[in-house]
């Protein structure tokens, strides 16, 4: 007789994010599943997060792929086009960002010579940054949680981390300043992915079962160095009505002039409109790729 599976002995679904632990992914991540459903898996770059999709090293990952301040994780999309085709967008999460100054110990602004934080985080900082510390130095690392890690396991004692709360209470540190981003509405827009052959596998998120679809998607084509050209592509949805929440343009990594164009637009493949728009703009296109049509958060 065959044995059926129980699914309660069932390996949890792994899920890769940008680590270590206490980066806003990880922050993310647990805010939007049951922790009890998955295993987080937390890998050393965003590129190695959607790699490990792409590999099936992991179910899922959550990567950031647009800040609304500092603009979109070209990261993410470079390598989801670049090296990542087997992978799809199935879900988002808009996670509110909060940076904190943290230092091993409580000490002074003005004693403090050096801030490491990711790249993406002192632009978003940038008031509190050239008021309080305007002599102070900047450096890069992988994340947050691993710039606090850095700081707290460091001999410099003039240096401070901009990270998260929780960085801050894992490795023991000192919280220095609270909210120091430029805005209050700061907010971070991560995406769900899983390989295209195991779509539509859904992430096991508390979401709305009634939200609306939103749809991401790149193109280019040989007739972009033609007057008009872009605008054509543009007005399949234009006269669709269909409305664009993003569109913009990274180079092809080809030669100087030449990029494609990343949108992102309200509706699901399934709807008529959204469907005929597609279908114009790849009879204009060299190349039309759909990322992903999914739940918008």
């Amino acid at each position: 007789m065959r044995r059926v599976a129980d699914p309660s002995t069932a390996p949890l679904p792994r899920v890769g994010y940008l680590g270590p632990e206490g980066t806003f992914s990880e922050q993310a991540l647990l805010g939007c599943v049951e922790r009890s459903d998955v295993v987080p898996v937390a890998l050393a770059s965003i590129r190695d997060a959607v790699m490990a999709v792409q590999g099936g090293a992991v179910h899922w990952a959550l990567v950031p792929i647009e800040n609304s301040v500092e603009g979109s994780v070209t990261v993410t999309l470079d390598t989801l086009v670049g090296e990542a085709t087997d992978v799809s967008i199935v879900g988002e999460v808009v996670l509110p960002v909060r940076h904190c100054l943290i230092a091993h110990e409580p000490l002074s602004l003005a004693q403090i010579e050096t801030i490491v934080s990711h790249p993406h985080v002192p632009g978003q900082c940038t008031r509190f940054l050239s008021r309080e510390l305007h002599r102070a130095r900047i450096v890069a690392a992988s994340s947050t949680a691993e710039a606090v890690r850095l700081v707290a396991e460091g001999r410099d004692r003039r240096s401070a981390a901009i990270g998260t709360e929780l960085a801050a209470e894992l490795h023991g540190c000192a919280i220095l300043a609270r909210d120091i981003q430029d805005r209050a509405d700061n907010e971070t827009r991560f995406v769900w992915l899983v390989r295209t052959d195991a779509a539509p596998l859904a992430p096991p998120l508390r979401t709305d079962a009634s939200a609306r679809s939103k749809t991401s998607l790149v193109f280019w084509g040989a007739g972009a160095d033609r007057a008009g050209w872009l605008v054509r592509c543009l007005d399949e949805f234009a006269t669709r009505a269909i409305n664009l929440t993003k569109i913009e343009s990274r180079p092809m990594r080809e030669r100087l002039g030449q990029y494609m164009f990343f949108l992102d637009l309200e509706g699901s493949l399934g709807e008529p409109a959204v469907a005929q728009a597609m279908s114009g703009l790849d009879e204009r296109c060299e190349r039309v790729r759909v990322l992903g049509s999914y739940p918008a958060a």
